[in-house]
């Protein structure tokens, strides 16, 4: 484990970064959500108003952990990455299902989503493990030891929620090629990784319908939200048609607040808006990249790039899902799409990155 350095202040460059996208996020999900909050609570800003209270809630616990040196959590990751796992086995238990899918864990009056906080405690998780058998990362025997440490929680979290788990599984895999010396042996833990989906795919037939949807959307019930978020897409043009005056979300793309926000910013902002906030996300996981680069020691160094993994496989698989690219996973865009326990636990962990970021010298 590294010293902790004296703090020489935060990537502001990020920072600015993360304010800009929370901001325009809040009001995307206002746009696209304040008819669906009018229709089934009677208030505009129903969903605003969860998600601002959970922004304000994540900036501050942004905040205090970007004051905390970041090399404290390394005794503890072992215990968050068994928490997580307990989580995920409570959710198949005793788990909230919301539009058929159980993925939710109660506390009173509040909800989260565990696989939200199991991303978190892999990157802190793996980031110890790598460092402690750095030496040893060339052998292909280490790189499964490590990998099998992590298939319970992808396991226990792909249950209920495929996308998420490969998420995790992806960003798993970017963190042990960044600390591996060979490249070959990915072959194998790719050839591996396919195995491993199709196993998940086979496992339960709606996932085999979902590529059946992919390919003709249009001959399918379920292809209709598919459809509709293309109509969106197509319909925006080159500048959109303004603010707010989405046709498609009045219900023509069901729950269109949540993975689908992305077909109802090209609408109204046309596909210059749409590049512009792809570019603050490249901004985003350019910083990553210089903070990993320049990090004070390895442990650092994988936290800022499971960050990194973690922000660019979310944000390509929901724009390739809303693109019918790929299948339908039901991936939210970071920062954008609507959900509390996300963008809590994003902004959490981009106060580690900046607690990185505070040590570089």
């Amino acid at each position: 484990m590294g010293r902790p350095g004296k703090k020489k202040g935060y990537d502001y460059t990020l920072l600015a970064v993360v304010f800009l996208l929370v901001f325009v996020g809040l009001m995307i999900l206002y746009s696209t959500s304040a008819y669906n909050g009018e229709l089934k609570f009677h208030d505009r800003f129903y969903y605003l108003k969860k998600q601002l209270f959970a922004t304000i809630l994540g900036t501050v616990l942004m905040l205090v952990v970007a004051n905390i040196d970041y090399h404290v959590w390394e005794p503890l990751a072992g215990i968050g990455y068994l928490v997580a796992i307990g989580l995920s086995v409570a959710v198949i238990f005793i788990g909230d299902e919301y539009n058929g899918s159980k993925r939710w864990l109660s506390l009173g009056p509040l909800s989260f989503q565990p696989s939200e906080y199991a991303k978190v405690a892999l990157i802190l998780f793996l980031a110890c493990i790598v460092t402690k058998n750095v030496k040893e990362m060339g052998k292909i025997k280490t790189l499964f030891k490590i990998m099998l440490m992590v298939l319970p929680v992808v396991g226990l979290v792909g249950a209920s929620n495929l996308s998420t788990a490969i998420i995790i599984l992806g960003i798993a895999v970017i963190l042990i090629f960044v600390a591996s010396p060979k490249y070959a042996q990915f072959i194998w833990m790719g050839l591996l990784g396919c195995g491993f989906l199709g196993i998940f795919l086979g496992v339960e037939s709606y996932r085999l319908e979902r590529l059946a949807i992919w390919r003709n959307p249009e001959k399918y019930e379920k292809g209709y939200q598919t459809l509709q978020g293309l109509y969106a897409i197509g319909s925006g043009g080159l500048f959109g048609r303004g603010m707010g005056n989405s046709v498609q979300k009045l219900g023509f793309v069901p729950e269109a607040q949540n993975d689908m926000i992305f077909s109802i910013v090209c609408e109204e902002l046309g596909l210059v808006g749409a590049a512009l906030i792809i570019l603050l996300f490249l901004l985003l996981i350019w910083r990553f990249f210089v903070i990993a680069v320049h990090a004070q020691d390895l442990f650092g160094a994988l936290i800022a790039s499971g960050a990194m993994a973690h922000m660019m496989i979310q944000v390509i698989l929901n724009i390739a899902v809303v693109t019918n690219t790929i299948p339908n996973t039901g991936i939210t865009l970071p920062f954008i799409s609507y959900g509390g326990t996300s963008v809590l636990f994003l902004l959490m962990e981009m106060g580690l990155v900046l607690s990185v970021s505070s040590l570089i010298q």
